[in-house]
């Protein structure tokens, strides 16, 4: 997502420092290329050395610093695709509002056409001060970007709006920022994790799913500007943006999903279905002292070929296929019998691959295309190739 995209990353003087360094390191992981500048401020905070060791670049200070570059801000500001400012403290608000150039930092925000991001971290009081409150306003209406302070525990023990986003939220607005827009103002429906089906008050039939790709294409969706719901069995981090609506057996998702997917645009089927749940189940516990029980199955619906009886016209319907052999073969009939637009086969038995791991290597396929590979890579990357084909079959069945 962040492949190639050039950050200028500032750190000012707040309590809230330290978390730039995380902030950094999500950042280089997810591909970009981060150069740190602190004001002085900042440094009482934190070291420099720290942030520089897990960025892209040493950290900048000084606009005079390097005798190779004299106008350091220009060539920073012109190269960014990014400024973003976290910390942002009430001081470097009211500079950028005022256009104040007082420092590296300042002169970089003045001297950029890039997108510019800015994360506010201050006491309660600070943040709700009519002056700040003005600089904000005047800062949104010219067009940069707010990442909202939260609400929590404050440095002195205080309580109240003012503690810096998380990391990982921050991180999620880039990606939103930067992302292709490609899917801006579509809804788009994705299910996540392996259904549970009950045998007793304790037991289940279930599957080996974690729904970390489930989830990776739903931030993928809403990063590049979809309305995102995501139907899930599995409790993970819910990416920024999107709506989570929890479910638990195979036939809670199949009303979740036809409830749902009428109105939206893509709908991804990456949840793992269980093929099988008890005919009969239980409200107690089994016990074993009572013998080996005889647990009769039942077939549970099919959700995708349901949802692919009903699609409305220009829908686009993504399926997934779990396979251990014959991949092509077996994805290519579930795309034909399941009325898909596209299928996302992997070899669940390969190394590194599919459930409970971080990384994935699948193979797309559409009707009437040839296959495309996508390495092994993480679920996020595996998440931008299938979009990125949503999005072309979108534009192929709209060529205007």
């Amino acid at each position: 997502m962040l492949a190639g995209k050039r950050i200028i990353l500032g750190v000012t003087g707040g309590i809230a420092a330290y978390k730039a360094v995380e902030i950094s390191r999500r950042l280089v992981d997810a591909g970009a290329h981060v150069v740190p500048v602190m004001t002085a401020g900042a440094e009482r905070f934190l070291g420099a050395t720290t942030l520089s060791a897990l960025a892209s670049e040493p950290v900048r200070t000084r606009l005079w610093d390097d005798p190779e570059t004299p106008i350091p801000h220009t060539e920073l500001g012109q190269a960014a695709d990014l400024v973003l400012v976290a910390p942002a403290t009430a001081r470097i608000i009211a500079a950028y509002r005022m256009g104040l150039s007082t420092d590296l930092l300042t002169n970089v925000l003045l001297a950029t056409r890039a997108p510019v991001m800015i994360c506010p971290a201050m006491l309660t009081e600070m943040w709700e001060h009519p002056a700040v409150v003005d600089n904000m306003a005047t800062l949104r209406a010219r067009g940069v970007f707010v990442v909202e302070p939260e609400s929590g525990r404050l440095a002195g023990g205080d309580t109240g709006a003012g503690r810096l986003a998380s990391p990982e939220s921050i991180v999620a607005h880039v990606q939103r920022v930067l992302a292709p827009g490609d899917l801006a103002g579509l809804r788009v429906l994705v299910s996540a994790g392996g259904t549970r089906e009950p045998i007793d008050a304790v037991r289940v039939i279930a599957n080996r799913s974690s729904g970390k790709q489930g989830y990776a294409l739903a931030a993928e969706a809403a990063a590049r500007g979809a309305v995102v719901t995501l139907v899930s069995t599995v409790d993970l981090p819910v990416p920024a943006g999107v709506v989570v609506e929890p479910v638990e057996t195979a036939a809670q998702m199949q009303a979740a999903m036809q409830h749902i997917a009428p109105s939206c645009d893509v709908v991804v089927m990456a949840a793992a279905v269980a093929d099988f749940r008890p005919v009969v189940t239980v409200d107690h516990k089994l016990k074993k002292r009572d013998g080996i029980p005889q647990i009769a199955l039942e077939p549970t619906p099919d959700i995708l070929a349901g949802l692919g009886a009903v699609k409305p016209a220009g829908q686009v319907l993504v399926g997934f296929a779990a396979e251990t052999d014959e991949l092509e073969a077996n994805a290519r009939r579930k795309l034909d019998a399941k009325r898909l637009d596209l299928i996302v086969a992997n070899d669940v038995g390969a190394p590194l691959t599919g459930f409970q791991h971080d990384t994935n290597a699948v193979t797309l396929f559409a009707p009437g295309a040839a296959s495309f590979a996508v390495p092994l890579a993480d679920k996020r990357t595996i998440a931008a190739a299938v979009f990125d084909r949503v999005v072309a079959i979108r534009r192929d069945a709209h060529p205007n």
